[in-house]
């Protein structure tokens, strides 16, 4: 089939479209910059989704199209509250109207956890905002769509932005984590490769016109956290926890906010928690010492 992912240029949206490419898929990129990650196999159109002209080329013969495009961190939202409304819910919208004319077969849309409940701030808002137009765009239009609930998301690919990153590399660099929560506030993290390879399998029509969350199976605080990536690096980390309100973090549990409800989908095999963060530990541990390589599973100085 023919899929075009916006947004496929970020950190779950280039690994989806990996694994679209792999399945035999004719895959076309949608996003603000090139992807360092385009294989020869895929299409990519640079241009914002925002822009009436790029969106209407995008979605032009497309079989399904993902919108995985937008603000997606939760401080940035917060901080750019009419860029989150204008990129996030009206680029949203008109992709959903040029999907509407172009006849695509299904409209696929990255949502959050966060829509269940009163935490997210601007982010929050922007995806229930989101999930309330595809769901009536389906109602009056008949547009069929699969609206998909990702969880707390780490692995390759993603910045210092996404959490586990950014733990990862403050307890590298400094030996200290800032957390701006409670350590008893509990995640479901989940490894972008089983994101995408669950988002994979939403392609099924038994999917269309479902709300699915995909979350970890590995609930976690995040004090417990802490404590892993320390005994991991064979060190005491010092933790800053801020527990500040206004962050827009939830602690126990997104659910406050019942919207159309959503069923839970888990790949058979997944990556565990543990060995995904000695992953990230190797990569960051590369990225700061490039004079390294890998040799038998150590890092060893280059041979000049």
């Amino acid at each position: 089939m023919r899929m075009t992912v916006f947004g496929g240029s970020g950190f779950l949206g280039s690994h989806i479209c990996d694994k679209l490419s792999d399945a035999g898929h004719a895959v076309t990129i949608v996003d603000v910059r090139p992807s360092p990650w385009l294989r020869p196999d895929q299409r990519m159109l640079v241009g914002s989704i925002l822009d009436e002209g790029i969106v209407a080329e995008a979605v032009d013969g497309a079989d399904m199209v993902f919108n995985y495009a937008g603000i997606a961190d939760i401080g940035e939202a917060n901080s750019r509250p009419v860029d989150t409304a204008r990129i996030n819910v009206v680029g949203n919208v008109m992709a959903l109207e040029a999907c509407r004319k172009a006849g695509v077969s299904r409209y696929v849309f990255a949502s959050s956890l966060y829509v269940y409940g009163k935490s997210g701030g601007f982010y929050r808002c922007s995806k229930q905002s989101c999930e309330i137009y595809i769901e009536n765009y389906q109602a009056m239009y008949g547009l069929p769509y699969t609206i998909l609930r990702y969880g707390s998301l780490y692995g390759p690919r993603a910045d210092r932005r996404n959490a586990i990153e950014r733990f990862v590399h403050e307890a590298l660099t400094k030996g200290v984590i800032t957390y701006y929560g409670a350590p008893t506030a509990l995640r479901e993290y989940v490894h972008v490769d089983d994101a995408a390879t669950a988002t994979l399998a939403i392609l099924a029509p038994e999917f269309t016109n479902q709300n699915i969350i995909i979350s970890g199976n590995q609930p976690m605080r995040v004090g417990d956290l802490f404590k892993m990536i320390g005994e991991m690096l064979g060190k005491e980390l010092t933790i800053e926890y801020q527990n500040d309100p206004n962050s827009g973090h939830y602690q126990i549990t997104p659910y406050a906010f019942m919207p159309k409800v959503g069923r839970k989908l888990v790949p058979p095999l997944t990556v565990d928690l543990g060995q995904g963060i000695l992953r990230v530990m190797e990569e960051e541990h590369r990225a700061l010492h490039p004079d390294l390589q890998a040799e038998g599973g150590y890092l060893v100085p280059t041979d000049d």
